[in-house]
């Protein structure tokens, strides 16, 4: 097709952070941005590659274990500045499970303080306690509500931006918070973990109707896959809507 507009999509540590299928997020993106008649392309950065933050147009990052997480903040800490940026250069990011740890001004451990990017002005506290389980939402983005499954033992703790969720069911950025997540400009993060695009069609059109807007492309209706039906099917089981 003529004059397609291209998009780089950038998959952040995808062998160290990738721990529920959060690739699945990946190709889901990119299979409704080339319904939009883009021209996508993916690329995967680690820590053995030098990443560029002003190539790409969307970034993303997903859940990885403990031990990962650390490894990764190591390697991306020295990027901090250029990550800051990118935000403020309206790049769009999505930072979803324990990736979002990395984004705040420290990791308090039981032993020690860990630096974090410092994007953001919140702390987190790792705790023995795990948070786990379905989590229902709404947002101010979208009337759909918001599923998702949390796994972590983060707290995320003195907040100072604007979050991404409303808990109607589940558990915000710490017990007892009705605020979860974290959005700024086109800085979407959550501790909802795994393949939370493809689980939440209505978000994924919101960001790719934004992407549209953005690089000046009309957004198109495209006929509703099966993950609105199986999204659908869900809320019908569980929630009884």
């Amino acid at each position: 097709m003529m004059n397609m507009k291209k998009i780089k999509i950038v998959h952040l540590y995808y062998d160290l952070m990738n721990l529920y299928g959060e690739n699945g997020n990946i190709r889901y993106l990119k299979r409704k941005l080339e319904e939009q008649d883009f021209d996508v392309s993916v690329s995967f950065q680690s820590i053995d590659d030098a990443i560029d933050y002003t190539k790409g147009d969307f970034y993303y990052i997903g859940t990885g274990s403990e031990e990962n997480k650390k490894i990764v903040l190591e390697h991306i800490i020295k990027d901090k500045d250029k990550i800051n940026k990118a935000i403020d250069d309206n790049k769009y990011f999505l930072v979803t499970g324990n990736a979002l740890d990395l984004f705040g001004k420290k990791i308090n451990t039981e032993d020690d303080e860990i630096e974090g990017l410092g994007i953001f002005d919140y702390e987190v506290n790792e705790e023995d306690l795990r948070v786990v389980g379905e989590q229902y939402y709404e947002s101010k983005l979208i009337k759909e509500k918001i599923v998702g499954f949390q796994n972590r033992n983060s707290i995320l703790m003195n907040n100072g931006a604007n979050t991404l969720f409303k808990v109607i069911k589940g558990t915000g950025n710490k017990p007892n918070d009705l605020e979860e997540g974290i959005l700024e400009k086109n800085f979407f993060g959550t501790y909802l973990l795994g393949p939370i695009l493809v689980r939440n069609p209505y978000f994924t059109e919101y960001i790719v109707k934004k992407i549209c807007k953005d690089f000046n492309v009309k957004y198109k209706k495209i006929d509703k896959d099966v993950s609105y039906k199986a999204y659908q099917e869900y809320l019908n089981n569980f929630y009884n809507e």
